[in-house]
């Protein structure tokens, strides 16, 4: 076969592996959900015969250099070693998770007011009338909130323990919560709603009884550093926990077992994520919100502006990208 046949034959299929291979250079995720990666062993196949088949045939510099640019490409490529555990880590916190959770806004705008209602439902009554406060705790427990949010304490939010011992304190309390809050969904979502509602209730009851008494500044001064991530993160678990009680009370179209497979996995990064942010929670919680003698300029600012944060990052991460599925 002549020269100028050979190219005319085959110069479409290399133009286009070619630029499939630099845009996988440019954005390798966008190029790899193209159907073109399926295709892209075979298509290799082929340019490295041509290529062998040109030099075997004495073509032309031109041709043969324009094959072996195009098979470097592709070797690069095909043997690239994976990514680091951490970059996918990496990514997968800093934008499939966000995607994921915006995917599923439903459940988390239902989880969200099954939290968030309760609470100021709470806080209301409680600030009306005080003494409802004893129908929620014992006496001791509001006890021990006084002595927590005192005024005089010099770290707040906490009576003793050091900031590495309420650091893992509270890890495990937090966990345990958002961990309750996902799994008790298995019980056809039913449990996932009494543990938001309940948890929103005692939010709720503790702020209320404390700005009741007079606690009130210590308290949303302790609060407002950890709280954007700490009760953003009950919100994803409590919803991650109603998507996965209904896939069992009502999966649609699709098989009961397809669909609780599909919903567990959906649940399950929902969860990894949840439980990311609530050891970000806790790292803030042991070592910046409990410090009592920072300025209201700095704990309210730095608040907000973590708050801000969070909210970025979930309704903006990974934004442009394909969505988790």
């Amino acid at each position: 076969m002549r020269q100028e046949q050979f190219v005319a034959l085959h110069a479409k299929e290399w133009d286009a592996l070619r630029k499939w291979l630099e845009q996988l250079d440019r954005q390798p995720k966008a190029a790899m959900s193209a159907e073109r990666a399926l295709d892209f062993p075979q298509s290799y196949r082929h340019v490295c015969h041509h290529l062998s088949l040109a030099q075997a045939r004495g073509y032309s510099r031109e041709v043969t250099d324009r094959l072996q640019q195009i098979v470097l490409m592709g070797h690069r490529q095909l043997y690239r070693p994976p990514a680091p555990r951490w970059h996918k880590l990496a990514m997968f916190l800093v934008a499939d998770f966000p995607r994921l959770v915006r995917q599923q806004w439903r459940y988390m705008l239902v989880a969200l007011l099954l939290l968030y209602l309760p609470a100021v439902i709470a806080y209301a009554l409680i600030l009306w009338k005080p003494a409802l406060a004893h129908s929620l705790f014992t006496t001791r427990e509001l006890a021990d909130f006084d002595k927590m949010y005192d005024p005089a304490n010099g770290h707040i939010g906490r009576s003793s323990g050091t900031d590495l011992q309420m650091f893992g304190f509270y890890i495990m309390n937090n966990v345990s919560i958002a961990f309750r809050t996902f799994a008790s969904g298995l019980l056809l979502g039913v449990g996932a709603i009494y543990v938001l509602a309940a948890n929103g209730v005692i939010i709720g009851g503790v702020a209320g009884h404390l700005n009741a008494i007079g606690y009130g500044a210590p308290f949303w001064r302790f609060v407002v550093g950890h709280s954007g991530f700490e009760l953003t993160a009950i919100v994803i678990a409590g919803g991650a926990g109603l998507q996965f009680g209904l896939s069992l009370l009502a999966p649609g179209r699709l098989r009961r077992e397809v669909a609780l497979r599909r919903a567990a996995w959906i649940g399950a990064r929902l969860a990894m994520g949840a439980f990311a942010m609530l050891i970000a929670a806790a790292f803030i919680e042991a070592y910046w919100s409990s410090i009592a003698a920072l300025p209201d300029l700095v704990k309210y600012g730095s608040g907000a502006g973590i708050w801000l944060l969070v909210l970025w990052w979930l309704l903006r991460g990974g934004a442009g990208g394909k969505h988790a599925a």
